[in-house]
């Protein structure tokens, strides 16, 4: 009996507001602006989107001092913030629709996400032994990434089917 109640205790659906998740959802839309925007602005190809280690390093190496600067600073303010919002914006989906089980990847990018952002920075300081790291930390993040956001969608379908089915009954 004592092992149903745990279940059913800390199992249940966590209630996330409506607010919270728009508030998440617009912090999460303008982060991705606002990386698109220091890109364009310093002609910048942002690493964190390469996995390949050779990429990495002729991408680094083709950039000219004021960029690696930008982009140190763009990881060490905007890429810490980012996975905070999204994935607790992916989260926050998953936990209004389903067990806490579903949350998981969400969960597990954000950490993913900020260990990779510090190697990163190493890369962009000159320490090149970091490269083995930051080629297992891309593919996971976007493994997880991919992963939390398609559990996160589902849920916002479940969402919007079951308040659309409320609406229509009354």
């Amino acid at each position: 009996m004592c092992i149903q109640k745990y279940w059913a205790a800390n199992m249940k659906h966590t209630p996330i507001t409506a607010r919270t998740l728009w508030v998440l959802f617009i912090l999460f839309a303008l982060q991705s602006i606002a990386f698109q925007t220091v890109a364009a602005h310093w002609d910048l190809t942002l690493i964190d989107r390469i996995g390949d280690p050779e990429q990495v390093r002729q991408t680094i190496s083709s950039m000219n001092a004021t960029q690696r600067q930008v982009h140190i600073w763009t990881t060490a303010t905007l890429d810490v913030l980012y996975p905070l919002t999204y994935g607790l914006l992916f989260a926050g989906l998953s936990l209004s629709q389903f067990r806490r089980f579903w949350a998981l990847p969400a969960m597990i990018v954000i950490p993913i996400d900020l260990l990779e952002g510090g190697v990163q920075i190493m890369l962009l300081l000159g320490n090149d032994h970091w490269i083995g790291l930051k080629a297992i930390l891309t593919p996971a993040k976007f493994l997880f990434f991919a992963l939390a956001a398609l559990i996160a969608l589902a849920a916002l379908m479940v969402a919007i089917t079951a308040r659309l089915s409320q609406s229509s009954r009354t």
